[in-house]
């Protein structure tokens, strides 16, 4: 059975919105503030999580934002990302934009996700996509947390949770220090009886 896992980064606020500044939010840009040693020991995080990934799970905009940027780069890590099996969740979108891709259609997400779950084994990863960790969450179905915390108050900005309907309890699983300035912190979902 997979695991659903949302790797985010989040300011010290919990902000996730144009961490790379492409958006045009007035506080964009945040996580390319980072020293070269913080930016270094960053990617070798996301990248030894990449090799322990069976699939990625995105939204319609995530999809097209990393296809831009990773299907035309080679190397190891852009390697393993461009050949992982990706799934999509979109109600419009016909044609994913990266590679080896799956649209899962969006009206059917909880059906379609509970599903995924059950056919494959391994790490499902979700990255970015906001409004899906915001549906996953709702319905139980994420099953870790893996948050890297930015040294930085925005103060304003889209957040990764919104409402719920009921609290969601979560356990400590790791913490960790990346580089001199980020913070690895790991949560897994305690369902309740």
């Amino acid at each position: 059975m997979g695991k659903i896992i949302v790797t985010e980064n989040v300011s010290l606020d919990g902000v996730v919105q144009d961490p790379t500044g492409d958006e045009g939010f007035r506080h964009g840009g945040w996580s390319g503030q980072l020293a070269d040693k913080d930016r270094e020991a960053w990617a070798k995080v996301l990248f030894d999580e990449a090799l322990g990934t069976e699939a990625l799970l995105l939204g319609r905009r995530s999809d097209e934002w990393f296809a831009t940027r990773w299907a035309g780069r080679s190397g190891e890590w852009a390697d393993r990302l461009n050949n992982l099996p990706k799934y999509v969740v979109s109600s419009a979108l016909v044609e994913p934009h990266w590679n080896n891709s799956t649209v899962l259609k969006g009206g059917e997400v909880v059906n379609e996700v509970s599903k995924l779950k059950q056919e494959l084994d391994g790490e499902i990863v979700v990255y970015a996509s906001c409004q899906l960790v915001r549906t996953l969450m709702e319905h139980d179905l994420v099953d870790e947390l893996r948050l890297m915390v930015y040294p930085v108050v925005l103060g304003a900005g889209e957040r990764l949770f919104g409402e719920t309907s009921d609290k969601k309890s979560v356990r400590l699983l790791s913490t960790r220090t990346v580089g001199d300035g980020l913070a690895f912190l790991t949560y897994e979902l305690v369902r309740e009886a």
